[in-house]
């Protein structure tokens, strides 16, 4: 069965409002960030680092029967946990579906407020370029 970008969002927002406080939603992003699909060793180069963020994030991408699968590793653990819940919503999806897909769901769960600068920088720069990688394979796919 396949599950939209929007069935994964509002599951996202509904596990995030079960928690009362922030201390608890960034033990779940962290824990999330455990449950990581890892890249592989051979893809932690500089070509797959993303650019604005603080900590290193590598993310490699792949088409597989017309979707787009991610894995990506972080040397942060929240960071970790950020792209741990970018990877959930976009891996697994066609290319054209990530590229119009909103991402209004970060702000519903709070992301964005309760992150530092930096980091929330980060975060705008892990969408952007995993929706790069989707413009990229949708190019390949016409």
């Amino acid at each position: 069965m396949i599950v939209s970008i929007e069935d994964i969002q509002k599951e996202l927002i509904d596990e995030f409002s079960m928690f009362e406080d922030w201390e608890e939603r960034y033990q779940y992003m962290i824990d999330l960030g455990k449950d990581l699909p890892l890249i592989a060793d051979q893809y932690k180069t500089d070509s797959n680092i993303i650019k604005g963020c603080q900590s290193k994030v590598w993310v490699h991408a792949e088409m597989k029967n017309d979707k787009l699968v991610f894995t990506a590793d972080s040397d942060a653990i929240i960071t970790k946990g950020i792209i741990a819940i970018l990877i959930r919503v976009f891996s697994n999806q066609h290319p054209k579906d990530i590229i119009n897909a909103e991402t209004e769901f970060i702000d519903k769960i709070g992301l964005k407020e309760h992150l530092s600068p930096t980091r929330a920088n980060g975060l705008v720069s892990m969408v952007k370029q995993l929706k790069l990688y989707a413009i990229a394979y949708q190019t390949q796919l016409k």
